[in-house]
């Protein structure tokens, strides 16, 4: 007689307890991770608006966050955060499908330049296109937006070259490229900047196979250059904002978007063992907290959620292995900001530029 080999049903008590009537930061669904992320381990990040939680705690618990694109030594920490650095390991923004990130390794390498490469808003206001926040304000030229870009694009390199684990949270299917080259932006052109025309921009949605060939692409590319580069993949819990998909509601949108990129994370999760999964997804929009990670607009993740996710991240990514310096104590300004982001944390988003839209 063979073995069953599922894994036996957990009893009654152990039902009511996880998922009928839980205590939400009981719940613990990540199993066995196999990495092991320690004080020193150099931990890069990027993706959508939820991974800058990631960059937080790691920072906050004593951890080395890589930050490659530091910025100006002379320029003052309330400067370098004014003009994104440290948002993101590079100064690349918010980098919601893998598309982007991987046209992003594509540019940095040379293998892609892409025809859409400046956007002039005014005589002295030049925006790149593939970052239109990461400057406030724009560049003063042209000459300085590419200068910036070669310096950008450098880091990029570096951090690639020298990380030792990548973190990159995957956050939309949806996306607006250019129909010359398949260039893909962050967001809408004429949001942000640029002008939207339908001559040369278009909608378009990714599906499975799409996602896949993407994320095969960036992992190929970093095993390249880094051959003992792990990876880390979690899907964001932050529901789409808005849908451009035809007939789409934008329920069904993020559902749809939310799916393409869990399969996609694992199937790569199985086929390469540098892969790894964290389920930040399923933590916080689970039906055990019945909503209550979400804040009153149902989209924005309270504390309390990032907390649970963050603490089973440290809990099973880190092995609980402590940092050798302990984290620095607040400023009793920094300490009243944490106190108010324990409300809602609210990190920096591109899609709320819809809102003016």
């Amino acid at each position: 007689m063979t073995s069953n080999p599922y894994k036996a049903l957990p009893d009654k008590a152990f039902w009511r307890r996880t998922v009928a009537s839980p205590a939400p930061g009981e719940v613990d669904p990540v199993g066995e991770f196999g990495l092991t992320i320690r004080p020193e381990t150099k931990v890069a990040t990027a993706g959508s608006c939820f991974a800058q939680h990631i960059a937080r705690y790691l920072k906050n618990s004593g951890y080395n966050y890589y930050i490659a694109e530091t910025g100006h030594p002379h320029l003052s920490e309330p400067a370098l955060q004014a003009n994104n650095y440290g948002l993101y390991s590079a100064r690349y923004g918010n980098i919601y499908t893998a598309r982007q990130l991987r046209q992003l390794i594509e540019r940095a390498y040379g293998r892609f330049s892409p025809s859409e490469s400046c956007w002039q808003e005014a005589e002295d206001k030049y925006l790149d296109p593939f970052r239109p926040t990461a400057q406030p304000g724009g560049f003063v030229s042209r000459a300085e937006l590419e200068a910036d870009r070669a310096q950008h694009l450098a880091a990029v390199r570096s951090m690639f070259e020298t990380l030792d684990v990548f973190v990159f949270t995957l956050g939309l299917t949806e996306c607006w490229r250019s129909k010359v080259d398949g260039a893909v932006f962050p967001l809408c052109p004429g949001v942000e900047g640029g002008k939207f025309d339908p001559e040369t921009h278009e909608f378009y949605n990714q599906d499975v196979d799409d996602v896949l060939e993407d994320l095969t692409v960036v992992r190929g590319a970093i095993c390249e250059v880094n051959p003992d580069a792990e990876i880390i993949l979690t899907v964001s819990p932050v529901p789409l904002m808005a849908t451009a998909e035809p007939g789409a509601n934008v329920l069904s949108a993020t559902t749809y978007s939310k799916s393409v990129l869990r399969v996609a994370a694992e199937t790569m999760r199985k086929r390469h063992s540098n892969v790894h999964y964290f389920p930040s997804y399923e933590i916080i929009s689970g039906a055990f907290n019945r909503g209550g990670y979400y804040a009153d607009d149902l989209r924005n993740v309270v504390e309390t959620g990032v907390s649970h996710v963050m603490g089973l991240f440290m809990k099973h990514v880190t092995a609980g292995v402590a940092a050798s310096q302990p984290p620095a104590k607040c400023s009793d300004a920094k300490a009243e900001l944490m106190r108010k982001a324990q409300e809602m944390v609210e990190v920096e988003c591109d899609e709320v530029a819809l809102d003016r839209e």
